[in-house]
């Protein structure tokens, strides 16, 4: 086919891109829609779901299974598609995403529903980090700033619009749906993908470190476990939960020994030596932290505090997914233009943790403009760290390991929202619980004793006592864990302060595949310093 795109063919004129770059662009972008959009579809679907297959016991599996088969498997599909090829392994993981969602469609129970899900998961594992590989292996680092905002809008519009789509689906269509429409989308991506993009194949005569994948796909599972359990299922102190930690910490430092020995790692530790992947891992575990934290616990205090329904609640995070979605276009021009990119994590870093201790500060009088404003700071903040922390990593490393780094970035942001969501959570929940019983006595603590979130109905059918006494409550909550977030934030501040301003790769061969300096970055050559 003569319009196809391979490695190398994106034009660093800053001209019009050829058709077939944007119609690989958009297939990636769908596919990126695909993994991120699918937990917020679901989780608007559950209520109708456990009406239908029961085991209401067994929910949080549902979401569980497919978070670690996700986090397992990400590393995995970055170091296939670095031996193997990007695009052979990326097409895989789209097939494995569409049979898991075809099977999870036609589940009869809950446990059909949750074994499907880990299998739709283990393909999701692999979509985030082909997209980004790819676009790592077609476009240089510094025409990449221009799809910043294509990606932070696809970000934006999933967290927004998967509550939205959710229901109506749900609602019209029946909550099967909710999973068979990921085959249409799924099946456009793959045809574009298989029609015109063409990367260079790869052979390799090493095997993959499978032991390396236990150990590694072990300790993941053990900390998702400890950060999903602890404080709901069992206590923190529990037996249960410290079993979990000792097997995480073992295979985790049984998995960092090995790697300094298998022949082909997993992830390799030599680019941990560069001092801006290893920054960029940190930043991006803290953007995860706060990112996810927020958008749960805003939510809460919207419906609880502020009076928004369900939906209105997802419709008030725009100050902050848009502010996010324009930060992230103008980093990315910026970045394009110049080539410089050190200031954006540093502002970034300052506002996120300005925006948090901002929203720490709201209470039961805050307005929804007043917290509208603190949203946006938040936003501001994020946009310039989401696509940033990609961009600086893939460009502290070699060609060779393009894969392990964005699948290594990408999990770190994934461990970092579920450390996030529990420690931001276990606050909440605790303080939400010593609030009600000082406010409303045994009342307030027989109605948490369960669980400090309540829903609407449930808000709706307490006495008024008990309402005033849940809102101050969910306030003093989220005072807690805005502040807890503000206070990790600082921690993604420090580390962008000692960033080193690499060169961005430009668009020439020598800069795309040339040697790698000190920190990861290309040799400098007249190629690497062209736009």
């Amino acid at each position: 086919m003569a319009d196809t795109v391979t490695e190398g063919t994106v034009d660093s004129g800053g001209g019009e891109q050829p058709r077939s770059v944007r119609v690989v662009l958009l297939a990636l972008m769908i596919a990126m829609m695909l993994a991120m959009l699918d937990n917020m579809i679901i989780g608007t679907a559950m209520p109708t779901i456990v009406g239908e297959l029961g085991g209401l016991e067994h929910l949080s599996w549902v979401v569980t299974a497919y978070t670690l088969a996700t986090a397992a498997s990400t590393p995995l599909w970055g170091k296939i598609g670095d031996m193997y090829g990007r695009k052979g392994s990326f097409m895989t993981s789209i097939v494995i995403f569409l049979i898991g969602s075809a099977l999870s469609g036609m589940a009869q129970d809950m446990g059909q529903l949750i074994g499907f899900r880990a299998v739709q998961g283990l393909g999701a594992g692999g979509l985030m980090v082909g997209v980004m590989a790819i676009i790592g292996d077609l476009i240089p680092p510094r025409e990449r700033g221009k799809y910043q905002g294509m990606m932070a809008g696809v970000m934006a519009l999933a967290m927004i619009g998967g509550p939205l789509v959710g229901g109506t689906i749900t609602d019209h269509w029946g909550w099967r749906w909710a999973f068979y429409i990921n085959l249409p989308l799924g099946a456009v991506a793959l045809v574009a993908i298989s029609a015109v993009l063409h990367l260079p194949k790869k052979r390799s005569d090493a095997r993959i470190d499978y032991l390396g994948a236990a150990l590694l796909t072990v300790g993941i599972t053990a900390i998702v476990l400890v950060t999903t359990w602890g404080g709901t299922e069992y206590a923190w102190s529990s037996a249960r939960i410290m079993e979990l930690i000792g097997i995480g910490v073992a295979a985790l430092v049984g998995f960092v020994f090995w790697q300094t020995r298998a022949a082909e790692p997993i992830v390799p530790l030599h680019i941990f030596r560069s001092r801006n992947f290893t920054l960029m891992s940190v930043i991006g575990f803290i953007v995860g932290f706060v990112m996810f934290g927020a958008t749960l616990f805003l939510p809460l205090y919207q419906q609880a505090v502020q009076g928004a329904s369900a939906t209105n609640s997802g419709l008030l995070l725009l100050p902050m997914l848009g502010a996010m979605l324009v930060t992230s276009m103008v980093a990315g021009r910026v970045t394009t233009n110049t080539g410089r990119y050190k200031i954006f994590p540093v502002i970034g870093g300052a506002l996120m943790t300005a925006g948090l201790f901002l929203l720490s500060l709201m209470d039961t009088e805050t307005s929804r403009l007043t917290s509208g404003v603190y949203m946006a700071v938040v936003g501001l903040g994020m946009g310039c760290l989401m696509q940033i922390t990609m961009l600086v990593a893939q460009n502290s490393v070699e060609m060779k390991d393009m894969g392990v780094a964005s699948s290594s970035t990408t999990l770190f942001r994934t461990l970092g929202s579920s450390f996030g969501v529990a420690i931001m959570g276990a606050l909440f929940n605790h303080r939400v619980q010593d609030v009600m019983a000082e406010r409303a006595g045994a009342l307030g603590a027989k109605v948490t004793e369960q669980s400090a979130q309540l829903d609407a109905a449930s808000l709706a059918e307490l006495p008024r006592a008990a309402r005033e006494a849940y809102q101050h409550a969910v306030s003093s909550g989220t005072h807690g864990a805005f502040l807890l977030g503000a206070a990790v934030a600082v921690l993604a501040l420090i580390a962008a302060v000692f960033v080193k301003e690499v060169p961005l790769k430009g668009a020439g061969p020598k800069a795309a595949a040339g040697p790698a300096d000190g920190d990861g970055a290309a040799a400098k050559t007249p190629a690497a310093e062209t736009v």
